[in-house]
């Protein structure tokens, strides 16, 4: 017989070891059904709808997932949070930037940081399961708080991964060394 666990289980093993109270009703698990499972101590609960499976361990990728998945809605990884995501620029960021256009009213760790955004999920890309901006956005939002050399030496990484195209690399570097120049005149 597969219980309500089972079934969440075998969402959560494709997600980060995460649960939605929207993934289960998807799938049809009451979402009392994921409390009665975190009151037992077989899931943590995280967040307001929001679950984690302990038992699974965490994937570099889970806490940017979650960090996503706490905002909900049109949440999306931005700026640094982007390139930290791909291993890209050197960056080690203290919060992970998470873009949104909704008003946050709910208490987030400190390693999560919210930013005003209003770019359309249209323009989203999915790695790992989690949305965010593109390599080109994400490069050029983080212009202000990331050294323009670590920018620049991150851009043929990015070509070969597939994250960029050749042309797009090519005015990135050209945008990044103009910039380069002014603040040092």
């Amino acid at each position: 017989m597969v219980t309500y666990r089972d079934r969440a289980w075998g969402i959560a093993v494709h997600q980060h070891g995460y649960i939605t109270t929207q993934d289960a009703a998807a799938a049809g698990i009451p979402g009392i059904e994921l409390a009665k499972i975190a009151s037992r101590g077989r899931l943590a609960h995280v967040a307001r709808g929001l679950y984690r499976f302990n038992e699974l361990p965490p994937t570099k990728f889970s806490q940017y997932y979650e960090a996503v998945l706490r905002l909900g809605g049109d949440a999306h990884l931005v700026g640094d949070g982007v390139l930290a995501l791909h291993d890209l620029a050197l960056v080690n960021p203290r919060s992970i930037r998470v873009g949104t256009s909704k008003r946050i009213r709910s208490a987030l760790p400190d390693w999560i940081s919210p930013q005003a955004s209003s770019e359309r999920r249209e323009d989203f890309q999915l790695f790992q399961l989690i949305p965010c901006s593109s390599v080109a956005r994400a490069i050029r939002e983080a212009r202000p708080y990331v050294m323009k050399e670590r920018l620049i030496d991150s851009l043929p990484k990015a070509v070969y991964e597939g994250l960029l195209d050749e042309r797009e690399a090519q005015r990135l570097e050209i945008e990044l060394k103009e910039n380069l120049y002014e603040c040092t005149q």
